[in-house]
């Protein structure tokens, strides 16, 4: 089969693109910190849209943004009127937007959506007793010190399960940040572990304990049912998805952590990347691109490499605001005034040294 010259027609494809489709003007000219239209969102949203935030550690510079741009930002559990404000933080208050503690894996958001539509599911959650204080395995620092008893917490966990249904029922848009691929289930039972038992909290047993790294096929179902879920309580959600772009601390994967980061972060990059292409109702957000790309060089992690610096936490959410459509008609919320009294005017570049990450206990079991 011949084929004609068709005369420039490849050159005219290329020429025909933006300034920012080409290396050189879109990286190597402008720098890191002039990248133009890296993130446009495909929504047009209310100026008064409201957002909720879960995810990975890096997902409470989002949170914080929000509230510090006084962007309405649901808090479905809120501390107590006569909580005291300077240990909120500690006790898993207004980090994310119900006391789910960090979501790190897509399974983890499969099985928490799970939680939200079929409320008899937290009875059979896991619950974890050393010297007479009760943890669920689920989140074992919600509070510090552990609960009473197993009823007091197994009735939190409920409690936060009906929060975490409100944030999706009461908000516009659900920003989620993927953090690992990396986690252990319940060989029995299929639950999700924040952690790896015998970690944070818990003893570990090898035949009960599984260690998953999940594969692209894996994550892909994990989100596409928990985005089905969602959407059965709330079918106007919106989505924006992110990749954190802080390293692993460890990996259980026998892989050097630099190579099991590489994979963690290029399969959740691949699979928030798909479901954005598929579904006119989910964005991706680069916030790992921003930070983590080879163009930055590093400059934007604090010594330890891992940590982002503030200024690298400020760019993300520059571009973040940048890129949202927010001038549609203000919407009129119910929760609108309650969310406002909340609102402090929070720096993320203030606090970025401040996230409640459980990964980072791992560092304490290096040996070398």
């Amino acid at each position: 089969m011949s084929t004609k010259n068709s005369g420039n027609t490849g050159a005219t494809v290329f020429s025909a693109q933006p300034k920012t489709a080409f290396w050189r003007t879109g990286v190597a000219e402008p720098g890191v910190y002039g990248y133009e239209n890296l993130y446009k969102s495909g929504f047009q949203l209310p100026a008064n849209a409201r957002f909720s935030t879960y995810g990975s550690c890096f997902a409470q510079h989002i949170s914080r943004a929000l509230q510090g741009r006084g962007q309405p930002w649901v808090d479905a559990e809120p501390a107590p009127s006569n909580f005291p404000e300077h240990l909120e933080a500690r006790f898993n208050y207004s980090i994310f937007s119900s006391r789910t503690a960090n979501i790190y894996t897509a399974r983890a958001l499969e099985y928490w959506v799970s939680l939200a539509t079929t409320p008899e599911l937290a009875d059979t959650v896991e619950l974890w007793e050393e010297d007479g204080r009760w943890r669920d395995s689920l989140r074992p620092m919600i509070e510090p010190d552990g609960f009473d008893d197993a009823e007091e917490c197994r009735a939190m966990l409920r409690g936060t399960a009906r929060a975490f249904r409100r944030s999706i029922i009461d908000t516009d848009v659900f920003v989620f940040t993927l953090g690992l691929t990396e986690g252990f289930e319940n060989a029995q039972s299929g639950q999700p572990y924040a952690m790896c038992p015998g970690t944070l909290a818990g003893s570990f047993d090898g035949d009960l304990h599984q260690f998953h790294n999940y594969s692209y096929p894996q994550i892909m179902a994990s989100m596409k049912a928990a985005i089905e879920g969602m959407r059965a309580l709330n079918p106007a959600l919106k989505l924006i998805l992110t990749v954190s772009p802080v390293p692993l601390t460890a990996t259980a994967s026998q892989d050097h952590v630099l190579v099991a980061t590489t994979y963690s972060k290029s399969v959740l990059r691949a699979v928030a990347g798909d479901l954005a292409q598929e579904d006119a109702g989910i964005d991706y957000f680069p916030s790992y691109e921003i930070i983590a790309s080879p163009p930055t060089r590093g400059q934007f992690f604090l010594p330890n490499m891992r940590s982002v610096a503030p200024y690298g936490v400020q760019l993300v959410m520059e571009h973040f605001f940048a890129g949202l459509d927010l001038s549609g008609a203000r919407l009129t919320h119910a929760a609108d005034k309650a969310a406002q009294d909340r609102q402090a005017v929070l720096k993320a570049e203030e606090r970025a040294l401040e996230l409640a990450c459980e990964e980072q206990v791992l560092e304490a079991m290096n040996a070398h």
